[in-house]
């Protein structure tokens, strides 16, 4: 069986929404305090490398050498743009020369390989680099639809220059001049590449949408429900509790499962844990809800199993990233394992 995936909303237009405050043109007196200049950018410029590299450790290492370099060219800088926007062009070329000759990182249905069916032989792949999700808590954005998971899955399919492209001109709102001064080319250049960015996220079924920036009294009641389920591991009230045509993703296993009762069938017949033995911890990442799932060990504690991404469209879950790796736990602040005794209830 072969199914695409639901059309997912990316920003393919200006942001909108107030910009973190930032240096008057001219203004070089921020360099005089370095490690001021460092906590003020550092959360936002995490967001940025991590939409180019699709990882929050690389982007995390690209940030500190965006600083390193600054530090450095610190003495040259003559205030003909922001500070801001200079460290933004150091940032992304530093982006630039890392991406250099590196595979993009793939969601599992990024590898353009069919869905599966439950039952399906699980493979796993540890040589592919996979894309990672980033917490909230590490990044600041002016727009939430900017860093969620299907927009920046959406970017790895594009070459990292057109990547560049249409972070600085539609999330960033830099005008082509900027941009190509950023990135030393013309800006008819550009305007080319954002053209052929956006007809690449075109043809991959994904189209413009605005992303609340709250959740609903129904969908947090949703999301009470979906622990529970998962909980009591009653599999009806997980299937009923998803859009028909859900996608459920889980690097590094490269399958990927489409539709409600099949990824009941997968979680029912293919997941270790058993009733009361998979209790979850709330977390938010890439402006999504999010949860820490923990599996119960033969002594009675539980210890981390997978990170779910959680996609809501209403009152369904529409896509499920759940991504195994327990450095992601200590990368979100989740615990590092729940008592013996640990229920939802007394968290």
């Amino acid at each position: 069986m072969t199914s695409s995936t639901t059309p997912t909303p990316v920003p393919t237009r200006p942001a909108t929404s107030t910009e973190v405050t930032t240096a008057a043109s001219g203004d070089t007196t921020e360099l005089d305090d370095f490690d001021g200049l460092t906590s003020r950018y550092q959360r936002e410029l995490l967001a940025h490398c991590y939409r180019m590299s699709g990882s929050v450790h690389e982007a995390e290492d690209l940030v500190q050498e965006t600083f390193l370099r600054a530090w450095k060219a610190s003495a040259s800088f003559q205030g003909r743009s922001s500070v801001r926007t200079w460290l933004y062009r150091i940032a992304t070329n530093v982006c630039l020369t890392s991406l250099e000759g590196k595979p993009r990182r793939p969601l599992p249905a990024g590898l353009d390989t069919p869905d599966q069916l439950a039952g399906d032989a699980l493979e796993q792949n540890h040589e592919i680099t996979w894309l990672e999700p980033v917490p909230d808590a590490a990044i600041v954005v002016a727009e939430r639809d900017s860093i969620r998971l299907a927009f920046v899955a959406a970017l790895q399919h594009l070459p990292a220059r057109q990547r560049a492209v249409l972070i600085l001109r539609d999330v960033l709102r830099w005008s082509a001049a900027e941009t190509a001064a950023a990135l030393d080319t013309t800006a008819a250049a550009i305007n080319s590449a954002l053209q052929r960015a956006h007809a690449q996220m075109e043809s991959r079924g994904l189209t413009e949408d605005t992303v609340s920036n709250e959740l609903t009294a129904d969908q947090q009641r949703l999301l009470e429900h979906y622990v529970d389920a998962f909980w009591r591991k009653d599999i009806d009230t997980i299937v009923s509790l998803l859009r028909a045509d859900a996608v459920w993703e889980m690097p590094p296993f490269t399958g990927w499962y489409v539709g409600a009762d099949n990824i009941g069938a997968l979680i029912g017949g293919q997941c270790p844990g058993g009733i009361n033995e998979m209790p979850m911890v709330r977390t938010t990442a890439n402006g999504q809800p999010a949860f820490g799932l923990y599996m119960r060990q033969p002594d009675g504690s539980f210890e981390p199993f997978h990170l779910q991404v959680l996609e809501l469209d209403g009152d369904r879950v529409r896509h499920v990233g759940a991504f195994f790796g327990v450095e992601l736990f200590e990368k979100f602040g989740l615990p590092a394992s729940l008592p013996a005794g640990y229920t939802p209830d007394s968290a």
